[in-house]
């Protein structure tokens, strides 16, 4: 058993984020874990928040791992393993922070007369639903204590595991205001393959839209990142807007991609060995910058947003793409679906 502390920052606020938490064990996965490792470490806190100044539109935040198996290329969470001297590649997708305790904590910290009942953004970091979820079944806990207090919460997610938790979702959305987003950048297969492996098939994605939607759980679409000159061809945008609208899809909303040191480097060299003749462009287009010009932002936008209105209007699932920003201190809140027939604009999330 190793033991030692640290301190880590979050990328999206570059503050201290998370508390110090002790590192109490590493297991040496095995079976479908085979090649990963997970740390474990027992969290002070696990309900955080986020520092001010910072661009999220949200100020609570609990994020139950570190490390992501999706092991997508472009994910804006790497370089936070360099802050725990491990590397931002290969470790980042295979040796997993698990805060095994973070069930018990939430339940304690929801419960101390402190708390004020904020809403809580999930899957802001790491994704809550990557596969080891399906071994720690630590949301299960969290969720569970969320609608024991009938606390609103939103989840963002790229996996079809939300779908186990779904008569969790069920009761928190008869209490409290809940907001599911499952992120589909693209229906491309080759696209998918080559920068988010181990993400399930966003078809599947796509039906798990329909099917929390079915339930009565709001779920909209985040189609992010959206990859220039790899997932923003017309067609491309237009498949993947078609499918989640049809599938009920309460908000549609998009990100340009976004790259920042370190992920950069590894999402170029990752490419290189699938699409070698996207790196140089890519690499171009981004030199001395990590976000796209604000003018392409609108653009991407607004293409984004015709779509959405084409496909809403021939649609019969009737749903608008709204989202509501909530009061201060609660940020983004989830918003209800509403019928209606006139497009409205989206509040775009910075969160790839």
């Amino acid at each position: 058993m190793a033991m030692m502390r640290w301190r880590v920052e979050a990328e999206e606020t570059q503050q201290a984020l998370f508390a110090d938490e002790e590192l109490v064990e590493r297991h040496v996965g095995s079976g479908e874990f085979r090649g990963m490792e997970f740390l474990h470490v027992k969290a002070r806190t696990v309900i955080n928040r986020v520092a001010g100044g910072s661009r999220m539109p949200f100020e609570w935040t609990i994020n139950a791992y570190r490390g992501c198996s999706h092991a997508c290329s472009y994910c804006f969470a790497r370089p936070t393993h360099a802050y725990l001297d491990l590397g931002i590649g290969e470790d980042f997708d295979r040796k997993i922070v698990v805060k095994v305790n973070a069930g018990e904590r939430v339940r304690a910290e929801l419960a101390s007369p402190r708390w004020g009942g904020h809403h809580i953004a999930m899957g802001t970091n790491t994704d809550p639903y990557q596969r080891c979820e399906g071994k720690y079944h630590l949301y299960r806990g969290i969720l569970g204590s969320l609608v024991e207090r009938a606390n609103p919460f939103s989840l963002l997610t790229k996996s079809t595991l939300v779908l186990r938790d779904l008569d969790l979702l069920q009761a928190a959305a008869a209490v409290t205001d809940v907001r599911v987003n499952l992120s589909i950048g693209t229906l491309d297969a080759e696209v998918w393959r080559a920068t988010e492996p181990g993400t399930p098939h966003p078809q599947r994605r796509v039906e798990a839209v329909r099917r929390l939607n079915d339930a009565g759980v709001p779920c909209g679409v985040l189609v992010a990142p959206i990859i220039p000159g790899l997932s923003d061809g017309e067609e491309q945008l237009d498949e993947v807007v078609e499918a989640v609208v049809a599938a009920g899809a309460v908000g549609v909303s998009s990100v340009g991609l976004h790259l920042k040191p370190g992920t950069k480097e590894v999402f170029l060299e990752r490419l290189a060995e699938t699409h070698p003749e996207a790196v140089g462009p890519l690499a171009a287009r981004y030199d001395g910058r990590a976000y796209l010009p604000k003018a392409d932002q609108r653009e991407l936008a607004a293409r984004v947003r015709r779509l959405v209105a084409h496909h809403r209007c021939s649609s019969t699932s009737g749903w608008s793409s709204r989202f509501v920003a909530g009061p201060k201190g609660q940020g983004l809140g989830p918003g209800r679906a509403e019928k209606t027939t006139t497009p409205e604009a989206d509040i775009q999330l910075p969160l790839f």
